[in-house]
């Protein structure tokens, strides 16, 4: 059952204790100390910046650059010297848009697929120390809870994005 608005327009206290656990695990997972740790298991010398692409573009490749700032939220430009930086460690390439063939995307080399799946596998490692006092059900029920959480972040986001574009003018 959907959680109601409280009468008085403040937020429930289940959501703000989902607020503070969300901002904990941010906060852990983006520590300089955690990415360095991560890439040592992972034998991956790259800065936070290119795993981020990396995964972005291994979980939706191969895609224009200004798209993945857009997905990634940040400036074109940084997507651009990541790129660069990419393409010179053998991790991307750039190929021909089929759709336009003045623009370029952006997919990972052989080496760039490697990368992201020994970032992926030192990450589920560790998370599955951390979470070895838990059940199978309650990790399959987490999963599916998290999920679906991010899967209505997005549809609120892109409600968000719809109201923030202006309206078409009316063809006269």
């Amino acid at each position: 059952m959907p959680t109601p608005p409280l009468p008085d327009g403040s937020v429930s206290p289940e959501v703000t204790e989902i607020e503070r656990a969300l901002s904990r695990i941010t906060y852990l997972s983006t520590r300089a100390r955690h990415h360095e740790r991560l890439m040592a298991l992972a034998g991956v010398p790259l800065d936070r910046a290119a795993v981020a692409l990396l995964r972005q573009i291994a979980d939706c490749e191969p895609q224009r650059p200004g798209e993945l700032a857009a997905r990634l939220g940040v400036e074109a430009s940084h997507v651009t010297r990541t790129v660069q930086q990419l393409e010179r460690s053998g991790h991307v390439s750039r190929v021909p848009d089929p759709d336009d063939r003045r623009a370029q995307r952006i997919e990972l080399t052989e080496a760039g697929r490697q990368a992201v799946a020994r970032v992926r596998e030192a990450g589920a490692r560790g998370m599955q120390m951390a979470l070895a006092g838990w059940s199978p059900e309650e990790l399959r029920r987490l999963a599916t809870l998290f999920h679906r959480m991010v899967d209505d972040f997005l549809a609120h986001a892109a409600d968000d994005d719809t109201e923030a574009r202006p309206a078409a003018p009316a063809a006269t």
